[in-house]
């Protein structure tokens, strides 16, 4: 019979094992307790602050063993407990300025990886990334960022998968459990309600708790479920008053009682107001130079000394860590600095791009390319040395370093690193002209479309690259392309139709010229083998098979806040921002106003066609819709029916609760079961404390996007309340 977990704590402490061979007998949260139970205060409390590991702001000491990167928090050495070494790894390990003057595979945008929708691509980007950190030397990856896009201005959208719930859920979790079967710690980021850049440090969040929870909240719902995080990431910006790294509320009662998370809460970096956070349910403050006090340090120690609360609470605080390092394998697989195979990874990145780049439009049938004689023209972009990527504290510079960087102004060192465009050496033009060795090739850089239309008309093609560069500190005011590249495409659409544009870009933006242009790509940023993988799409080496993560506006007049909310207020003032939309995040939205997007959530065109038929909803604990799929067209091809909700006996309502992806033979069908979340159906209930699922006939849909259902099928459903 096995001795339960606290006597097994107790023998540990009373041999004196040590925990190197408590590792290989206890669950993670027995070696935790029993660890915690040989620490003094001061070891406690050593535990719970970290420097940022590198030198801006201000000055501080840097231990000798820590890496130069995001985060460092010392180690207990006499009791076997390494130090955290942290690293930014949103979309790889992170550049950190090139001060490790090392590189990394930069993955393709986190909307391209959502773009994509498939969980098995994000698994393996996130173990990619997880693998390179820990030959690296690093165990903890501030990774994981699961926001929605409420904001499609927001200048770090780009870094997350989009505006529904599901589809971040699951795309995240996926990433974050495949950073963590390397043995190395993900965060899940930023919690919570942080969805836009702009005052980010000053704003409120006002949002009752209905809203929340059928929305954003059920994001990082799903995402921890899913993906079992190590930790919890809280923002900068305020929630109904408090701070989201001071809300009693949002960490003491839903993070950690309503969902029963066990892992700890690391602060933002510079985002502790004060020690009283810690009774509030931050377990660790990070970077702490950038506070005005090294709160979670003295005097967070001498609370825990004389204040039975506090002393409580730090043990709380120590164990969650405790347990996370040794459920991840922290203790057991320490990192092991080894050389990496950027090749192979650089292949896991170009496939996450190959899936993720999405065909919008292709009414003269340009796309795919075939290689023929022919005069083409090249236009933009930087095409002509590599692909642009997102900046911030997410930026990834290659092996070897970046093709190109431009920086875009700033008055200071945090600002400049933030603000800079940084180009991938991976060429779309070469990749171009690699695929069609026949045609005669011209580029020009577009700076000025009088010249680039006239090259446009001697030219038979044209592929026109525009870009818009988005970055963490600074949102982008409109969804116009920037530098008049919107009048570059119209002058030059104008003097040759048979034009492909191909946008790299952090989120939706505005196509005024789109009734002239022969066929449309979204490439997003595409990371470390981008050139290569937007080449493979156009000339159909791989189905264009991209479906969009986010609602593409057709004017500013389509969002429930046209403005972009505090840009008129003056630096450092308090503001609130509250959501017209409540729950009803992007297509939600749009279906309820009835309004028309330039392209809806979801859609994305194929080289092939595909029929959906069959569909059947079956009740029962877990609802299972049921329906086939067919490809009608004459080539191999990569479907993506969606499965929506459109109506509860409440009313009309929109909601994505499924889909599949699915690699089909030209004429092949295939029958399709997909089980449905009950929460989808549910509404919260903020007295009852949980969720509903009322009573009644449901209608279901299957579309090729949120903006093309086939017609409803109903099935009744059975009351029942669920637990939050």
């Amino acid at each position: 019979m096995k001795a339960s977990g606290s006597i097994r704590a107790f023998a540990f402490l009373l041999l004196g094992i040590l925990p190197a061979a408590a590792q290989q007998t206890t669950a993670p949260d027995d070696w935790a307790r029993a660890t915690l139970a040989r620490m003094t205060t001061a070891e406690k409390v050593r535990m719970l602050h970290g420097i940022m590991a590198i030198p801006l702001g201000p000055p501080v000491a840097m231990p000798p063993d820590a890496l130069l990167g995001a985060g460092y928090v010392p180690g207990i050495p006499r009791l076997g407990i390494p130090a955290l070494q942290e690293t930014d790894a949103s979309l790889g390990v992170a550049y950190v300025m090139g001060l490790r003057r090392d590189g990394a595979t930069a993955l393709p945008s986190g909307l391209a990886s959502a773009a994509s929708w498939d969980p098995d691509a994000a698994y393996q980007a996130g173990a990619m990334i997880g693998q390179e950190a820990r030959r690296k030397g690093f165990n903890v990856l501030l990774a994981g960022g699961a926001n929605l896009a409420r904001e499609p201005r927001n200048g770090r959208n780009f870094e997350y998968l989009g505006e529904d719930p599901l589809l971040t859920g699951t795309m995240a979790g996926e990433a974050i459990r495949g950073i963590q079967d390397q043995h190395v710690i993900s965060t899940v980021k930023h919690f919570a309600l942080n969805d836009q850049e702009t005052g980010r440090h000053v704003l409120n969040v006002v949002m009752d708790e209905k809203t929340a929870r059928e929305s954003d909240l059920l994001a990082f719902e799903l995402t921890i479920e899913k993906g079992k995080p190590g930790a919890v990431m809280c923002g900068y910006n305020r929630v109904n008053g408090p701070y989201a790294c001071d809300n009693d509320s949002l960490l003491n009662g839903i993070l950690k009682s309503d969902w029963h998370f066990p892992g700890w809460v690391m602060s933002d970096w510079g985002a502790v107001p004060g020690t009283a956070a810690a009774l509030h349910g931050l377990d660790q403050q990070s970077g702490e130079q950038l506070d005005p006090q090294v709160f979670f340090g003295a005097p967070l120690q001498h609370l825990a000394e004389t204040d039975s609360a506090y002393r409580r609470r730090t043990d709380d605080m120590v164990l969650r860590i405790l347990r996370s390092m040794q459920a991840a394998g922290v203790i057991d697989h320490p990192p092991q600095p080894s050389p990496i195979d950027y090749e192979a990874d650089a292949a896991v990145a170009q496939r996450v791009a190959e899936e993720g780049i999405v065909l919008l439009s292709n009414p003269r049938n340009l796309l795919p390319l075939s290689a023929k004689p022919q005069r083409i023209a090249v236009i933009g972009g930087h095409s002509d040395i590599g692909v642009i990527s997102g900046g911030g504290s997410s930026q990834v510079a290659p092996p070897g370093g970046p093709a190109a960087t431009i920086p875009l102004g700033g008055l200071d060192p945090l600002d400049v690193f933030l603000h800079t465009s940084m180009y991938m050496p991976s060429s779309p033009l070469a990749a171009i002209r690699t695929r069609n060795p026949q045609a005669q090739f011209s580029y020009s850089s577009g700076d000025y479309p009088a010249d680039a239309a006239a090259l446009a008309r001697r030219s038979d093609l044209v592929i026109l690259f525009a870009t818009k560069w988005m970055g963490e500190g600074v949102d982008a005011p409109d969804l116009t392309l920037p530098a008049g590249q919107d009048a570059l495409i119209q002058a030059v659409t104008a003097a040759n139709p048979n034009t492909i544009v191909v946008l790299e870009t952090g989120g939706p933006v505005l196509m005024p010229w789109l009734s002239q242009a022969g066929a449309v790509v979204e490439a997003w940023f595409p990371g470390a083998r981008g050139g290569e993988a937007i080449a493979r799409v156009l000339f159909g080496e791989v189905d264009a098979s991209g479906h969009l993560p986010m609602t593409f506006p057709a004017d500013m007049s389509q969002l429930p806040i046209p403005d972009l909310p505090g840009a008129a207020v003056p630096g450092g003032q308090a503001f609130d921002v509250s959501y017209p939309e409540g729950a009803n995040v992007g297509y939600r939205w749009y279906a309820a106003r009835e309004h028309k997007p330039l392209f809806p959530f979801g859609y994305g065109l194929s080289y092939t066609h595909f029929a959906f038929g069959g569909l059947a909803v079956a009740q029962g604990k877990t609802p299972t819709a049921t329906f086939t799929v067919t490809n009608t067209g004459r080539r191999d091809g990569v479907a993506l029916p969606q499965l929506y909700l459109t109506a509860t006996p409440d009313g009309k309502r929109q909601r994505l609760l499924g889909w599949q992806r699915l690699v089909l033979k030209a004429g092949e069908t295939r029958t399709v079961s997909l089980a449905i979340d009950p929460r989808f159906l549910a509404d919260w209930q903020e007295k009852e404390h949980g969720w509903r699922v009322p009573a009644g006939s449901f209608a279901f849909a299957l579309g090729e996007s949120a903006g093309q259902l086939q017609p409803s099928v109903t099935a009744v459903l059975a009351s029942r309340r669920l637990s939050p």
